[in-house]
């Protein structure tokens, strides 16, 4: 029905029919909290049935809007209104906590490293030095 009405619309005015293709992507709507408080007050004014319908329809909104809407006027008042942010909040303290635990398990194994490697420096050593001391040995009894 609604295609029909744009072919004759578009059939009288001489203009070309609208491309029917759809975007690759869909933008998500975005309302600002002046228009938010608005459609709100349009809303709360309306008395007769049928009215808050007709200016859903109008602004292309859904139902669900305006209870989003009015919860987030009545939790916050206009700044309750405004945009958020989607998402999982992230709680930057915990993530604080959790970079200095690991750096901090990084230093307590890296002196642990460095004490391995010297152990086994020092064991080479001993060998090394028992090896030339036998030698030594060998060549003064020959």
């Amino acid at each position: 029905m609604l295609y029909s009405r744009i072919k004759s619309q578009a059939m009288h005015s001489n203009n070309t029919l609208p491309d029917p293709e759809v975007p690759e992507k869909a933008k998500r709507r975005s309302f600002t909290a002046a228009y938010k408080q608005r459609i709100l007050e349009e809303a709360d004014n309306c008395i007769e049935p049928g009215q808050v319908g007709e200016l859903l329809r109008r602004e292309g909104l859904y139902s669900s809007h305006l209870t989003t809407w009015r919860r987030q006027r009545q939790t916050g008042g206009l700044a309750g209104l405004s945009a958020q942010k989607r998402g999982s909040k992230k709680d930057e303290a915990a993530a604080e906590v959790a970079r200095l635990q690991r750096e901090n398990e990084r230093a307590q194994r890296a002196p642990g490293r460095q004490l391995e490697q010297a152990e086994l420096i020092i064991a080479a050593q001993k060998k090394l030095a028992q090896a030339l001391e036998a030698l030594t040995e060998s060549n003064e009894s020959s």
